[in-house]
């Protein structure tokens, strides 16, 4: 079905937009949080007057949260976690916890469905986006770490890691790359025991032909 947005929608549309979306979507989210109207032939001839009261009420959003997103731009939170010796994490920090976090560090309060993110289940670094509007969407970063240890620690860990990670699959390209030669050998070798030579025997037998010629003379 179609609707009209009244506000913007992240990753859907801006206010005064005609989108199609799911029957589902629009009755259940977008007409009951008023974020959306049908999109009736009456309704669509407001779309322009929706548009530039859209603009107005961006821009200053946009010149409010401005200075915060630049706060938030390349800052790294931290989070202590129990994490096995594979360093998969007994749990996850999820975008609840992620998003207290950053609104105690701004001052301004950051609903977990802003953080673009799945739950976080590995020690390491993780980037991701905090969408403020949807022109201001900066990205952080998330440093996972064993409880009781360093974010330093945590980096190194890591760091060796991605090394291991890449060895292996050096050594499984320098494999596959002997495989592949060993295989054009054994070619090369069935080729040969597939090519026509000349038979001895046949050989034995014209010789032994001119010999009785000869003795017959």
């Amino acid at each position: 079905m179609k609707v009209l947005l009244l506000e913007d929608v992240y990753k859907l549309g801006r206010a005064g937009d005609v989108k199609k979306v799911a029957p589902g979507y629009a009755r259940n989210y977008l007409m009951p949080q008023g974020m959306a109207v049908l999109a009736t032939p009456g309704a669509v001839k407001q779309a322009g007057r929706i548009t530039k009261q859209g603009e107005v009420k961006r821009a200053k959003v946009n010149q409010e949260l401005g200075g915060v997103a630049g706060q938030l731009a390349g800052r790294r939170f931290t989070f202590a976690a129990k994490a096995s010796e594979t360093r998969r994490l007994y749990g996850s920090i999820n975008t609840q916890m992620i998003a207290e976090a950053v609104s105690v560090a701004i001052g301004v309060p950051v609903e977990a469905k802003q953080i673009e993110s799945q739950p976080l289940r590995m020690l390491g670094r993780h980037k991701l986006f905090v969408r403020l509007t949807v022109d201001l969407i900066p990205e952080i970063e998330i440093i996972v770490h064993r409880e009781g240890e360093t974010v330093e620690s945590a980096l190194a860990e890591e760091e060796r890691e991605v090394l291991r990670v890449k060895e292996e699959q050096a050594l499984l390209k320098e494999q596959e790359a002997s495989g592949l030669e060993a295989g054009f050998a054994g070619d090369e070798f069935d080729e040969l025991e597939d090519a026509d030579f000349p038979e001895d025997d046949e050989e034995d037998v014209d010789l032994e032909a001119d010999s009785e010629e000869d003795e017959t003379d």
